[in-house]
């Protein structure tokens, strides 16, 4: 497996990540396959809580597993006094510090921006929370499903015009709106700090990074229209852009959104191809187009499908992707070894690429003394802290 161009494009530059759950941790990860050297500074006695969420693997919770690769682990209680110094002193010498705590609990550890670019002018720090550092909300306890509730992310959801909305089947703002706005800033970040020689606070709100999501409906709402789930043109209103159900109880994904597209599938699936329905009686054609479609299974119908240039896809599980060959010919899925206890650890790469020799995720605290160490506290210090 060939690693990523961009598996070497942070080297030099050190993390230290406080966060936990998911939102930063995926972000960390995302600079970790890039190279940046990244430690989790956990809680000695608990660390990150996603550690114990079921299902596990070795003891080590499976989604845990599935974001943390590439990182080490040191365990320092910033409640302790000995312990923040410490961690300070790690300040000096790092890039990025990456946290999620709720809007305040910094400032109350005595770790606020203000505290820390004072040490390092040149830190980045990035700030994740649900609803920003400021406004009316800041201090609001949240999660995915009430941000894009109010991102209206959740509004546009669900194919049918006037009724319920969907629920989205992946965390939507912890990983678009929180984890992939929150990377690219600090990319922008630190490309900034070298033309300035300053670092920057960088307040990522999970809910604006999900409302970034609708640009293009409020673009059509900037110009009269009234988007709402089930009637526009990617959310359910065209019979030709939405998903049937096939004779075995698989599902397909049609895009037959384009008119040559759309004359393409009529064609395949011998139905009298009209440019026009296009746009005409949804309702009609997508009765028509539901009853041819479950006249064969989804086996059937990608077979005959994936030779017309139609935009249909069959609907996999994710039990399902590993084993598709598209995903397989781009080699999506790798195996690390997970260590004792743990075995082989199947892994997902992002679009930047493979990351080149990830490690395995690490245990609660494994890499404490050595990573202090690198950060030149005293053998002394590791030890009684150790102790402590």
């Amino acid at each position: 497996m060939v690693a990523s161009p961009l598996a070497d494009a942070l080297t030099g530059i050190r993390v230290l990540d406080l966060s936990r759950l998911l939102p930063g941790p995926f972000l960390t990860m995302v600079l970790a396959d890039m190279g940046a050297d990244v430690v989790k500074i956990e809680d000695p006695k608990i660390g990150d809580y996603m550690r114990q969420f079921p299902p596990a693997k070795g003891g080590i919770s499976g989604r845990f597993l599935a974001v943390n690769r590439g990182k080490r682990s040191a365990a320092l209680d910033l409640k302790n006094p000995a312990a923040k110094d410490v961690f300070l002193q790690m300040v000096d010498q790092a890039d990025v510090i990456v946290e999620s705590f709720r809007p305040g609990v910094m400032d109350k550890l005595g770790l606020s921006y203000a505290e820390l670019s004072a040490r390092n002018p040149k830190i980045v720090v990035c700030s994740i929370s649900g609803f920003g550092q400021t406004g009316p909300y800041v201090h609001r306890a949240g999660h995915d499903l009430g941000y894009i509730a109010l991102a209206g992310v959740l509004g546009m959801s669900g194919g049918v015009a006037g009724g319920a909305p969907g629920m989205p089947g992946v965390q939507i703002a912890d990983l678009a709106g929180g984890a992939l706005w929150g990377a690219t800033a600090i990319l922008g970040a630190l490309v900034g700090r070298v033309r300035t020689g300053k670092g920057a606070h960088l307040d990522i709100s999970m809910t604006e990074g999900a409302l970034a999501l609708l640009a293009a409906e409020l673009g059509n709402q900037d110009c009269g229209a009234k988007p709402t789930r089930g009637t526009e043109t990617i959310n359910g209103g065209l019979a030709c852009y939405s998903i049937y159900a096939t004779k075995d109880g698989r599902y397909l994904a049609v895009g037959a959104l384009e008119p040559k597209f759309w004359i393409a599938l009529n064609t395949a699936i011998g139905r009298p191809p009209q440019v026009a329905e296009l746009l005409g009686d949804q309702t009609k054609t997508r009765s028509e187009l539901a009853a041819i479609f479950a006249t064969k299974t989804g086996a059937e119908w990608k077979e005959l499908l994936d030779q017309h240039d139609c935009c249909v896809e069959l609907v996999l599980e994710p039990s399902e992707l590993a084993a598709h060959p598209l995903h397989t010919a781009r080699e999506v899925f790798f195996t690390i070894d997970g260590g004792a206890g743990v075995g082989p650890i199947q892994q997902t790469r992002t679009p930047l690429g493979t990351p080149r020799n990830p490690s395995p995720p690490p245990r609660l605290g494994e890499h404490t003394a050595a990573v202090l160490a690198e950060y030149g506290i005293s053998a002394d210090v590791i030890d009684q802290l150790s102790r402590r």
